[in-house]
């Protein structure tokens, strides 16, 4: 059975919450009562979790259910090596930052930071995303190191800036600085927006959209062949079966996909893909 965890009245007064921390792997085999007398962060000091979250069921089977309002509260799954969060609305910033392993699902959207920083496991979000999405955490040389997260809406400003390894697919279109200074890794979105791709070292930008100004061309990028990257049929053939990742998964099989080296200025061993127009 599920654990079960759903905001208190008192915690609409509350203006932060900060669940860092609160994640399957340390309340399996726990007590309810010992679970409730966990310490969060609350505004600007440390509380019970039982204080400001109701909670009902148990943890026995890694799976933590969050249901009510969670748009101001943060660090939802950062930290994770194992289980299952499902986020039944929005939730606040850094949501699965610092994840190991473990799969995080969020149904509406997610603030800053989201999945910054990961290193293993998935997260799933059926909304928009705010900016540094699967990105470096503030302070950090180095963004993801593996890990993937899906995006059903838009993505905010500098997602998968300095991701080092990993996958980031956005269904919707990404900000400025989109893969920023990127190490290694993959992006997929529909468009980009401008400043992005600057900087990239290694890794794969992937542009669905057949009509969008590549960012190679602003940048400086040297044009490359026409071509089909088996990696791209690999990922399609990964994504969930359901829209908008059927759509997505029907443009990367889409044929050939024009090709753009950079960024020339960090040793040029980066890719921009484009799709070419299909029928």
């Amino acid at each position: 059975m599920a654990l079960v965890i759903e905001p208190r009245g008192n915690a609409g007064g509350t203006l932060s919450i900060d669940l860092t921390g609160i994640v399957p792997g340390l309340l399996a085999g726990n007590a309810a009562s010992a679970i409730a007398a966990l310490p969060i962060g609350a505004d600007t000091g440390i509380v019970a979790l039982g204080s400001l979250f109701a909670l009902r069921g148990d943890a026995a089977d890694g799976v933590l259910i969050c249901h009510g309002d969670f748009s101001r509260v943060h660090g939802i799954a950062a930290g994770m090596e194992r289980g299952t969060v499902e986020v039944v609305g929005d939730v606040g910033r850094q949501a699965g930052a610092g994840m190991t392993g473990g799969r995080l699902v969020v149904t509406g959207s997610a603030g800053d930071w989201r999945a910054a920083g990961m290193a293993g496991g998935e997260v799933v979000v059926g909304g928009d995303v705010g900016d540094h999405a699967a990105a470096a955490l503030p302070g950090a040389d180095r963004g993801p190191t593996g890990g993937r997260v899906l995006v059903a809406g838009d993505a905010g400003a500098f997602a998968a800036s300095r991701m080092r390894r990993g996958i980031l697919v956005v269904a919707g279109s990404c900000g400025p600085g989109a893969a920023f200074e990127l190490r290694a890794g993959t992006l997929v979105t529909n468009r980009v927006g401008a400043g992005s791709a600057v900087g990239m070292q290694r890794g794969s930008v992937v542009i669905l959209d057949t009509t969008a100004a590549p960012p190679g061309a602003t940048v400086g990028f040297v044009a490359g062949r026409a071509w089909e990257p088996p990696f791209l049929r690999l990922l399609a053939g990964s994504l969930p079966g359901a829209i908008p990742w059927t759509g997505v998964a029907a443009r990367l099989r889409c044929g050939r996909w024009r090709q753009w080296h950079g960024d020339p200025l960090h040793g040029g061993r980066g890719e921009v893909l484009q799709a070419e127009p299909w029928g």
